[in-house]
C-alpha cells in the first residue's frame, strides 16, 4: 500500500517561518533590551514610592534613559516574580548597569540617597536654604540657624564676618543621605577654600592691597548688578573708582538686600530711604559684608576691576548697561533707557 505524500502548502510555510523569525527577532530584542546597557554617564538618583506598580516603575527609569523597554521591563519582572521584591527608597543607578542588573538592585534594596543640587551664583543665604529645604535635603531654617553658628567650623581661609554670607561658593554639588545642615556648610565653605583661597588668592592674606573680605563684598555687589559677562569689570571699575573718590556707591543691589523680602522689579525712593547699614544710598563705603554669594566670573572682576573712566551706570531692560563719566551724561542715559522702556 502505497504512503500518500502530503503536500506542503508554501503559503502556509512562508507564515510559519514569518512567524518564527518573528519571534525570533522579538526574544532577540528582549534579550538586547535586557542585557545591554542603555549607554553611559554620571549615575542619577531614582526614587521608587512606596507602593508604586511595575509599570509606572518601569516608565519612570525609561524617562531617565536607564532601560529600553518598559514593557520588556515589566514583562520580565512578573515572569521572574521579581516585581514582588521591588522595594520603595532612592537608588543610584546608571546607564551603564542593564535593565536585569537595575532590576536585581532595585529588589536587594541597594539603595545610596544622594542629591545633586547646584546654587546658582548671586544666591543669598536665606535662598541657599529655601532651595535645600525645596530639595528636601536640609531644613531652611536649621541651615539659617547653623550658618549664625559656625562653631566647629574650620573653613581654612580668613571669615572676617560671623555669617557666611559670601562665602559658600556657588556650584553643583553631589549631597549624601541624611548630611546635616553643618555638613552641607561645610562642603560649601571648603570648595569657596579650594577654588577662591587657594586657586584665586594663592592663600595670601591681600589680592592688590585688598582684604579678602573686601574683595568678596565687591564681588557680591557686581553679581548683583551685572547681568552680562562682558560687563562685570567694568562695573567693578565702577565702584572702584567711586570708593577711591569717597561718592556713595548708590548700588541697588545691596537696597534690595536690606529690604529682605524678596527681589523687586524696581526700587521706589521711599526704597531708598531704608535704615539699613546695607544702604549704600545713605553710607559711604562698602556695606559691611556680602550681599550674596558671588561666583567665579563677579569675583575675579572684583580682583582686577576694568581701567575705566566712568562714575555712573544704568541698567537697561535687556540688563546691560549705559555708562558715564559725567552727572550730566549719566542723567541723559537715564532718560534716555526710560524712553526705552
Amino acid at each position: 500500500m502505497r504512503r500518500r505524500i502530503r503536500k506542503v502548502d508554501p503559503l502556509r510555510l512562508t507564515s510559519r517561518l514569518a512567524a518564527a523569525a518573528a519571534c525570533a527577532v522579538v526574544l532577540l530584542g528582549a534579550v538586547w533590551a535586557l542585557a545591554m546597557p542603555t549607554g553611559a554617564g554620571q549615575p542619577q538618583l531614582v526614587t521608587v514610592a512606596l507602593g508604586q506598580s511595575v509599570s509606572d516603575t518601569a516608565s519612570l527609569l525609561s524617562d531617565h534613559g536607564l532601560i529600553r523597554s518598559p514593557l520588556v521591563f515589566s514583562l520580565t519582572a512578573y515572569a521572574t516574580g521579581k516585581w514582588r521584591r521591588i522595594r520603595a527608597g532612592r537608588y543610584e543607578l546608571s546607564r551603564s548597569m542593564s535593565a536585569l542588573e537595575i532590576l536585581d538592585a532595585l529588589c536587594c534594596g541597594q539603595r545610596k540617597a544622594w542629591r545633586w543640587v547646584t546654587i546658582p551664583e548671586g544666591y543669598t543665604l536665606q535662598q541657599i536654604a529655601e532651595e535645600l529645604e525645596r530639595r528636601e535635603i536640609a531644613s531652611a531654617q536649621e541651615f539659617a540657624r547653623q550658618a549664625q553658628d559656625l562653631a566647629g567650623l574650620s573653613p581654612g581661609f580668613p571669615l572676617a564676618a560671623a555669617s557666611p554670607e559670601g562665602y559658600l561658593f556657588p556650584d553643583t554639588y553631589r549631597v549624601d543621605a541624611g548630611a546635616s545642615a553643618q555638613a552641607v556648610l561645610a562642603q560649601m565653605l571648603r570648595r569657596f577654600n579650594e577654588v577662591v583661597w587657594k586657586g584665586m588668592f594663592r592663600g595670601n592674606p591681600t589680592y592688590d592691597g585688598r582684604s579678602l573680605s573686601d574683595i568678596i563684598t565687591l564681588a557680591s555687589l557686581v553679581e548683583g548688578e551685572a547681568k552680562k559677562d562682558d560687563e562685570r569689570a567694568i562695573v567693578a571699575g565702577v565702584l572702584m573708582n567711586r570708593l577711591r573718590r569717597g561718592i556713595k556707591l548708590e548700588c541697588d543691589a545691596t537696597v534690595q538686600y536690606a529690604l529682605g523680602d524678596g527681589r523687586k522689579p524696581r526700587l521706589t525712593h521711599e526704597d531708598l530711604l531704608v535704615d539699613s547699614d546695607y544702604n549704600t544710598y545713605l553710607h559711604l563705603g562698602l556695606p559691611p559684608g556680602p550681599i550674596c554669594n558671588p561666583g567665579e566670573a563677579s569675583i575675579r572682576a572684583a580682583m582686577d576691576p576694568a581701567d575705566v573712566p566712568y562714575l555712573y551706570y544704568v541698567a537697561r531692560p535687556d540688563g546691560s548697561h549705559v555708562f558715564s563719566r559725567t552727572f550730566a551724561d549719566h542723567q541723559a542715559a537715564i532718560a534716555r533707557v526710560r524712553r526705552e522702556r
